[in-house]
């Protein structure tokens, strides 16, 4: 059975940019391992002899006809952005130091 840790979660929450409280961390570690646990359970179900589907109901293509479409004026989409810079939307860095990725 596969166990995570309060450092998984805190790691997983730094990769994602994401702060808790040490109550927090203590929550999502049991929620997360509960979790975990249900889904450990699925190699226990046996589906010998079961074939794979994709569809359950029948095999159709439920793809949309490709149609193009007029999108929306772009300066009036703009008025709403707090922050531009040379016609784009400017958001916060999400990298250390700002860099590049």
């Amino acid at each position: 059975m596969s166990t995570i840790s309060k450092q998984d979660v805190e790691h997983v929450a730094e990769l994602a940019k994401l702060r808790f409280r040490d109550d927090e961390i203590g929550e999502f570690t049991e929620t997360l391992g509960k979790i975990i646990t249900m889904f450990e359970k699925l190699n226990e179900v046996d589906t010998e002899g079961v074939a794979f589907t994709m569809n359950v109901a029948d095999n159709l293509n439920r793809m949309r006809e490709d149609v193009a479409e007029t999108g929306f004026d772009r300066e009036e989409l703009m008025k709403n952005v707090p922050t531009k810079a040379e016609g784009f939307i400017k958001v916060p860095a999400m990298l250390e130091g700002g860099g590049d990725a």
